[in-house]
């Protein structure tokens, strides 16, 4: 069963870094990524995809590439 979330990344981002972090996480989770909006204080995507697999995605974007600081993130579903 598949799962649409709405994820709000807040913090220092470096647009491109995040992005291609976030894709890639996406790619080997085998979900679904769209995203809305990327500054430097904040990144917002759309996931979809099996519930454990999404919150596997959230965990590893909160994590972050080395040159991005995750200070909050938001489940907005």
């Amino acid at each position: 069963m598949s799962l649409t979330v709405n994820l709000v990344f807040e913090g220092d981002f470096n647009c491109q870094s995040f992005l291609s972090f976030a894709r890639h996480r996406a790619g080997r989770l085998d979900i679904g990524i769209d995203v809305e909006a990327c500054s430097e204080s904040r990144v917002a995507v759309c996931v979809i995809g099996q519930e454990a697999l999404v919150d596997m995605f959230e965990m590893a974007c909160s994590l972050g590439p080395t040159d991005c600081i995750v200070r909050d993130v938001r489940r907005l579903s």
